[in-house]
């Protein structure tokens, strides 16, 4: 009498919806579903939440970014960011503390950041925002970073600065402000450890190898 074949049964994950991961992809999604928005938006906003900003210009640095984004694209976001409540960077969530705009000031803040560069125009960004519950910021904000890797989060540093204050002038210029002069604050700081030239080649690689990849 044959044998009967066996069946092995193989072995899945169940589909755990509460799970951090998928939590922070569902944030995440919802961003990009949003529609595209100037930079910094016209109308203010109350709430805090997660950004996305693209750039669609000519700097040589990011032609791989411009050319995905133009055409209304806007694929490739150079820049995530997140706006949370004052209550939340003292160690809690800031459940307690009004959000009050702080997701449109932080996106004004950017937009003055850009128009005071020398080299970049206004005009050449749009944002995505999502007013986001406290608690799920930072994990839509990880996994955005994480599926993207933006150029000014992970490759040029110092887009999200501010003034460090009288007597704290003494660091290096970041990246940012050493590629895209133009900041006044910025201008009083140590030259950085790389010319404008230098951390453009370096940017100009990484993406390229990034599209290639």
């Amino acid at each position: 009498m044959p044998r009967l074949g066996t069946c092995e049964l193989s072995t899945q994950t169940p589909y755990n919806p509460l799970d951090k991961q998928n939590l922070g992809s569902s944030v995440a999604r919802a961003l990009l579903e949003q529609a595209i928005s100037t930079l910094p938006p016209e109308s203010p906003f109350a709430g805090a939440g997660i950004y996305a900003i693209y750039y669609a210009g000519d700097h040589p640095a990011y032609a791989h970014i411009a050319r995905a984004n133009r055409d209304g694209r806007w694929a490739v976001p150079v820049y995530v960011g997140k706006a949370i409540p004052p209550g939340a960077r003292k160690g809690g969530f800031g459940l307690s503390t009004p959000a009050g705009n702080v997701l449109h000031r932080r996106l004004c803040e950017h937009g003055a950041s850009v128009t005071q560069a020398l080299n970049l125009r206004p005009e050449d960004f749009a944002c995505r925002f999502l007013v986001v519950d406290d608690i799920w910021i930072p994990l839509g904000e990880n996994l955005l970073i994480e599926r993207f890797s933006p150029a000014w989060n992970v490759l040029v540093d110092g887009f999200g600065n501010h003034d460090p204050g009288s007597g704290r002038h003494q660091q290096r210029r970041s990246w940012w402000d050493a590629l895209h002069p133009g900041r006044s604050w910025a201008e009083k700081l140590r030259d950085s450890d790389r010319t404008q030239e230098e951390i453009t080649q370096v940017v100009r690689e990484a993406l390229a190898r990034t599209r290639e990849s």
